[in-house]
């Protein structure tokens, strides 16, 4: 598969199997007994996935719990690699798969800022100019030099989300990090993704509320046990994925 300038993710023939192992051993005297006679299953998780996303694009990927929204997420951010098929993507990718991962529960506020954002790539220097703006736009002020254990939920979320849309990646992954949080904020982020989007960045969102799909999402993508069920506008996937749901 060759690269085309104007793609910034292509997902091309992408299979994804795990092996599932039943009747686990759980000491050493069953792990002996049990070797030869564990059960082994394969799950598809993903099969035949084809999808090319340009730059500027703001898709949504939709579906039940359990088609293989998050999975395609880990495989577009190489958290986890396809059985078969190849993934290229063009430019620095962030990706918010998971609430609070890459934080460290001990660490406050403002140092986890340091260590997450250098994680995505940016020198000290480059912390330093944006830890402010990061800061400003979580709403954490008084709360940034506390330690993130002491933080809901929704703090954790805020912080999480600062600091991805604050690296200048070119492609930003989202799995329904934006679910989590007040309405004030949640509409501070849609706005942020929106301004985003309008510079030309990517955006992938995994996500189950339709009315933001809609709203923000000029494409959207349904998956349904696995494969691609429908790929195009918005409105029309969303109505289409109602009807099934009815």
């Amino acid at each position: 598969m060759k690269k085309q300038d104007n793609y910034k993710i292509q997902v091309c023939d992408v299979y994804k199997t795990f092996n599932l192992i039943f009747d686990k051993p759980h000491t050493l005297k069953e792990r002996f007994i049990k070797s030869k006679i564990r059960k082994k299953q394969t799950f598809e998780a993903l099969k035949n996935i084809n999808i090319n996303i340009t730059e500027g694009e703001m898709v949504a990927i939709i579906g039940n719990n359990g088609s293989g929204k998050s999975t395609l997420l880990k495989l577009i951010s190489k958290i986890i690699y396809p059985s078969k098929g190849k993934i290229i993507t063009s430019g620095k990718v962030t990706s918010l798969l998971e609430l609070g991962a890459g934080f460290h529960a001990d660490f406050t506020g403002r140092e986890n800022i340091y260590f997450n954002a250098s994680i995505f790539g940016l020198t000290k220097k480059e912390i330093d100019k944006r830890i402010n703006d990061i800061i400003e736009f979580s709403e954490l002020n008084e709360f940034i030099d506390l330690p993130v254990r002491t933080y809901s939920s929704g703090m954790y979320m805020r912080l999480a989300f600062s600091i991805a849309i604050h690296v200048d990646a070119e492609i930003l992954l989202f799995d329904e990090i934006l679910a989590v949080g007040d309405q004030h904020f949640q509409q501070k982020c849609f706005n942020k993704l929106e301004e985003i989007k309008n510079n030309n960045k990517t955006i992938v969102v995994v996500t189950h509320n339709l009315d933001s799909v809609v709203e923000l999402c000029n494409r959207t993508i349904w998956l349904d046990k696995g494969a691609i069920r429908m790929d195009g506008p918005s409105k029309e996937v969303v109505t289409e994925y109602l009807k099934e749901c009815e």
